[in-house]
């Protein structure tokens, strides 16, 4: 039995419904990874960072490393007062500032294009409808927008409570 009382499963609702915000993992290079002679500036603009996301690296890590750096750093392919370095090669770092990050490979690599700047938003604010007043008929209201993948998960919590409790109480 996957829960073994209501309880349980209405809790694991309440966290599918409350916890809609999820973290996007940006996989640098993406199939390519993080090798040199790779346009990271042309990947980097076709993504939109939010604080929150992670940032991966994907390399054979007897080659490569990835080091966070100044701007100063990243224009001039320095690790010098790097801010972080990783070299397990599949490296997850998190976003957790609305900021730009640098990030170069510290083996020379960077000479050769393997380097990449991000720029991380705030989250956006969910946009809510305004409140209605009585006087105005309903196709003046604005429709709700929904955070992102919020209409998903409450099919999916509905679709679990029907199986689980029957589909004769909704």
């Amino acid at each position: 039995m996957l829960f073994s009382s209501p309880n349980q499963l209405l809790l694991l609702c309440f966290l599918l419904i409350s916890g809609s915000v999820t973290a996007t993992d940006h996989i640098v290079g993406a199939n390519k990874g993080w090798n040199p002679g790779i346009n990271y500036t042309l990947w980097a603009n076709n993504h939109t960072f939010y604080v929150g996301d992670l940032i991966s690296f994907r390399y054979q890590k007897t080659q490569y490393n990835v080091f966070e750096v100044n701007q100063t750093g990243y224009d001039n392919c320095t690790t010098e007062g790097a801010l972080g370095n990783w070299s397990s090669g599949k490296d997850f770092v998190p976003l957790n500032e609305s900021k730009r990050y640098y990030f170069i490979c510290g083996n020379g690599q960077c000479f050769n294009g393997m380097k990449v700047s991000v720029l991380v938003h705030p989250l956006p604010t969910p946009t809510a409808s305004p409140v209605a007043n009585h006087t105005s008929n309903s196709s003046d209201a604005a429709p709700l927008v929904l955070p992102k993948g919020v209409v998903g998960l409450r099919a999916l919590v509905v679709a679990l409570a029907s199986i689980w409790f029957g589909s004769g109480w909704i």
